[in-house]
């Protein structure tokens, strides 16, 4: 679920900036993948500011790379618990990627999902701080009806107008925030 993120620089840098309040700069890459740098909103102070973050995390336990959570248990489960509490972010991407399999068709066909208005989308996220660099995982949540007849999890998208709350309150504040939002216009289109 959610393992590419299409980043257009221009309008993002500059919708972000604007919306955020901050300078926000992010290079194109219309196919980010997993292990490499995201530029991702963390909290600073009052403010926020921006922070290069490598995708992923592979625990001791684990067999694979980690990049998504679910928001449902993010809180709970022990591997991302401190990170919800002590490092959420924001991931402003320009859309992400879906695969479908279709009926009659040995490729599975690839879908762009972004704002319907070309807005930028803010992926919530944690960060684990480390001297080589921060690590991101996504959050992911139940689809909603549009995004379900596609896969059946989503990014967890946090509004504009939440994005403060997000990275500033509690974590047992944020439970309206963990679902997802469908007052979100999303545009759905095939990208080959």
């Amino acid at each position: 679920m959610c393992g590419r993120l299409n980043v257009v620089d221009d309008p993002l840098s500059r919708l972000v900036s604007e919306q955020l309040g901050l300078d926000f700069r992010v290079t194109t890459n219309r196919d980010l993948r997993p292990t490499q740098d995201v530029q991702v909103v963390s909290a600073a102070g009052a403010g926020m500011q921006q922070l290069t973050t490598h995708w992923g995390i592979q625990p001791n336990w684990a067999k694979r790379l980690l990049i998504n959570a679910q928001a449902e248990t993010v809180a709970s489960k022990p591997t991302f618990k401190r990170a919800f509490a002590e490092h959420r972010c924001l991931v402003p991407c320009s859309g992400w990627y879906e695969w479908q399999a279709q009926a009659g068709q040995a490729r599975k066909t690839k879908y762009l999902f972004h704002e319907a208005s070309d807005l930028p989308l803010y992926m919530a996220g944690i960060f684990y701080p480390s001297v080589e660099g921060a690590q991101l995982v996504t959050l992911t949540t139940a689809p909603t009806e549009q995004c379900a007849t596609y896969h059946h999890r989503m990014p967890l998208l946090i509004r504009p107008s939440e994005t403060q709350f997000w990275l500033h309150s509690r974590a047992d504040e944020l439970g309206p925030l963990l679902v997802a939002p469908a007052d979100i216009e999303l545009a759905v289109e095939s990208a080959g």
